[in-house]
């Protein structure tokens, strides 16, 4: 029999290493505190996005990007020495969450997407010489489905669908002679019912009397393929999908 006194430090032991490993879980959780040591030397009236907006993502991850945003000035001059800081919902993480413009204006921090798929808006904010100023930049989280849908996207579609080569891929865009919508095309995808989207892609363009130059891939996907790739369709689209019938709340 173990005694008692022993037995009760050995309680109190794994109650404290406990509550350690809690904190250091939930510290993981959450971006890194503002540094409130940053002095600002100069102040814009302007803020701009450099780069690394509307990203597509896995949830729970760093972007492959940084988001780069810049200060300038009334005549459009960058203002280096401003603050900037990042703010986003309670899941999405900043490194760092607040930074002073470097010599060309810019503000550069790594963000690391919420664990929910969906459209994350991030706010980059600076004091500005007369008022607060602020820009909103969405990006974009995908989950399980969405992402299987990427992977097929980036295997059989992008070649034609996006005009833009890559160090892997050369894009045959321009050789079409019939263009090709981006998947982000929401303005035109977003009206396509998902039971259209589904038919072109198994039975290729003509079974819409669209384009004879997307061919069929009825005999290369699976059902569940095809489902993944209307997801991902769906989960890039600008402006966003609102399927028929869904009520959204409104400010």
């Amino acid at each position: 029999m173990i005694p008692r006194s022993i037995a009760q430090m050995t309680i109190r032991a794994s109650r404290v290493l406990a509550v350690l490993s809690l904190f250091t879980f939930s510290g993981c959780k959450h971006s890194a505190p503002a540094n409130s040591a940053l002095k600002a030397t100069a102040q814009g009236s302007a803020l701009v996005e450099s780069s690394g907006g509307h990203q597509v993502g896995v949830t729970g991850t760093v972007l492959k990007d940084p988001l780069v945003v810049q200060v300038n000035d009334d005549q459009g001059n960058a203002v280096p020495g401003a603050v900037v800081e990042f703010h986003g919902s309670a899941e999405v993480g900043f490194d760092p969450a607040a930074a002073l413009t470097d010599s060309s204006g810019q503000a550069t921090t790594l963000v690391t997407l919420g664990t929910v798929s969906g459209r994350y808006p991030i706010n980059a904010a600076t004091a500005g010489k007369t008022k607060p100023v602020s820009l909103e930049i969405v990006e974009t989280a995908l989950g399980y489905q969405q992402r299987v849908g990427a992977i097929l996207v980036d295997k059989y579609c992008s070649r034609c669908h996006d005009p833009e080569s890559s160090p892997v891929r050369v894009s045959n865009y321009d050789n079409l002679e019939v263009k090709p919508h981006p998947f982000t095309d929401g303005a035109t995808l977003n009206k396509i019912s998902d039971a259209d989207l589904t038919s072109i892609i198994l039975h290729g363009g003509p079974a819409l009397n669209r384009s004879a130059l997307m061919p069929p891939y009825g005999n290369t996907l699976s059902g569940a393929d095809v489902k993944a790739l209307v997801a991902y369709v769906r989960a890039v689209a600008d402006p966003p999908y609102e399927p028929a019938g869904t009520v959204y709340a409104r400010k």
